[in-house]
């Protein structure tokens, strides 16, 4: 792996974590499912322009299926994580997906009928105890609303992993700017009926805060997906993690967030278990 591949990556993960601290702003002044789907919309208007430039051969029978299969649990995903950032701190939030690889390995064995070995099982350890450390003071009633954050967080990991079995089918053989349009666009359409009975009124920064948003979205997984063309991912799961240094600056910078000493704890039993899964 070259130097500019793992700066594609590290960049690409940079730019995901700013659009969930833009995001977490703005659901602090707007209802979550408004905020959501706004973030959908200027995402899929930033994916078009990509697409029209880019100009990808069309979608494949196989690939639209593929695609439009993907839709709901992308809301699901996207919808969960960012309910859990708004109750919890961004870095706890962001290191609680970080259990994502493991779901992936445990998946791929019930659905593809991969080799679950013992290296899974061990990884599956650390990563429920890294939780638990983390999560505990969360859980003592001191923060309203934490235990939802915690499970809509893991939720998340949990579709994020079922999202990454179906991507695994047509990301080989689709051009990324359709991926990434059919992501923003399809959300979009799905959440534009909730989202209008929670409407409010918005101001021009509003609409600029998250057309900063989608650009950032689109940006950092046309980064993400352009570095992963390079390089196995096993070799670049690794630059996953520096979402938590990010989530940790960003998160005390914009939002006065100090993370509790165990969530540093229970980061390290995660990134321990999901580091050996992507290992193996």
């Amino acid at each position: 792996m070259t130097l500019s591949v793992a700066f594609r990556a590290a960049l690409g993960i940079a730019l995901l974590t700013a659009m969930d601290a833009v995001i977490k702003g703005q659901m602090q002044q707007h209802p979550f499912i408004v905020a959501l789907f706004m973030r959908f919309v200027m995402g899929g208007i930033c994916a078009l322009v990509v697409l029209a430039v880019a100009r990808p051969p069309r979608p494949t029978q196989a690939s639209l299926i593929g695609n439009l299969a993907r839709i709901p649990l992308v809301v699901l995903t996207a919808g969960s994580f960012f309910y859990s950032v708004s109750v919890l701190p961004l870095a706890e939030a962001l290191t609680l997906s970080f259990l994502a690889p493991v779901f992936v390995a445990l998946l791929g064995g019930l659905l593809l009928k991969e080799k679950i070995d013992k290296r899974i099982l061990q990884a599956l350890g650390f990563g429920i105890a890294g939780m638990l450390v983390m999560v505990w003071p969360r859980l003592q009633g001191h923060v309203s609303g934490a235990g939802l954050g915690v499970a809509a967080a893991l939720f998340s990991a949990v579709s994020y992993a079922f999202n990454l079995i179906l991507l695994r089918r047509i990301a080989l053989r689709e051009h990324p700017a359709v991926i990434v349009a059919f992501q923003n666009v399809g959300p979009a359409l799905c959440l534009a009926i909730p989202a209008a009975l929670a409407f409010v009124p918005m101001t021009p920064t509003d609409c600029a805060a998250y057309l900063f948003a989608g650009a950032l979205g689109v940006a950092g997984h046309l980064t993400l997906t352009s570095a992963y063309a390079r390089a196995a991912a096993s070799r670049l799961a690794p630059i996953d993690y520096t979402a938590l240094i990010w989530a940790s600056l960003l998160g005390f910078l914009v939002f006065g967030e100090v993370p509790l000493y165990t969530t540093y704890a229970g980061a390290l039993l995660i990134v321990a278990g999901a580091a050996a899964v992507s290992r193996r």
